[in-house]
C-alpha cells in the first residue's frame, strides 16, 4: 500500500496541537469533506462506493469495509488490498494513515503503539470486501482500541453504536 508524501507532515505536528484539532475538528463541517477527500486517496477507493463500520467486542473490536454493490469487484479488491495493509501497519505501531485521513491524532493511538505486542490484528477477506480484527486481553490496551473505534465511528459518520 502506498502512502503519499504528505502523511509525514502530519507527523510533525505535536500531539496536544492535535488533541486541541480534533476538539475543532467536529465543529466545522468542512472537516468531514476533508476526511472523506483524504479517505478517497489514502485508502485507494471510494467513500461514496463503500460502507465502513467499526464494531466494539469484549476482546477488541472490528473494522469492515464493503462495496456498497456486488458486481464492484474493483472496489472490493481495493478493499482487501487495503485492509491487509492496515493490518500490517497498526501490528508495527504505525498509524500514519489514519492520522493522515482525520488530520489529528485519534484517541487510543498512542495506547495502542506502547502495547502493540499486547494486540494482534488480523485482515480477513469477506464477501463484499474485508475486516481487520483487532483482539487483546489487556484492560488498557482494550479501553484504547475501544477509543480509537468510537472515534472513527464518529469521524466516519457510520451510525454505528458503541455499545462498550
Amino acid at each position: 500500500m502506498k502512502i503519499p508524501f504528505f502523511v509525514s507532515l502530519i507527523l510533525l505536528l505535536a500531539p496536544g496541537a492535535m488533541q486541541a484539532q480534533l476538539a475543532a475538528a467536529s465543529a466545522d463541517p468542512r472537516h468531514f469533506d476533508g476526511v472523506d477527500q483524504r479517505g478517497d486517496k489514502g485508502m485507494g477507493f471510494s467513500h461514496q462506493m463503500t460502507h465502513h463500520h467499526f464494531l466494539l467486542l469484549p476482546d477488541g473490536g472490528a473494522i469492515e469495509v464493503q462495496a456498497n454493490q456486488r458486481n464492484d469487484a474493483a472496489s472490493a479488491e481495493a478493499i482487501r488490498e487495503h485492509m491487509a495493509g492496515i493490518a500490517t501497519m497498526f501490528a508495527q505501531g504505525n498509524f500514519s494513515l489514519p492520522m493522515f485521513i482525520h488530520a489529528v491524532e485519534p484517541p487510543g493511538m498512542k495506547t495502542m503503539q506502547r502495547l502493540k505486542g499486547k494486540i494482534t490484528y488480523s485482515a480477513e477477506k469477506t464477501q463484499l470486501g474485508a475486516q481487520v480484527r483487532i483482539k487483546t486481553a489487556d484492560p488498557e490496551a482494550l479501553h484504547a482500541v475501544h477509543d480509537f473505534l468510537r472515534f472513527q465511528i464518529d469521524e466516519h459518520r457510520t451510525g454505528d453504536k458503541p455499545i462498550s
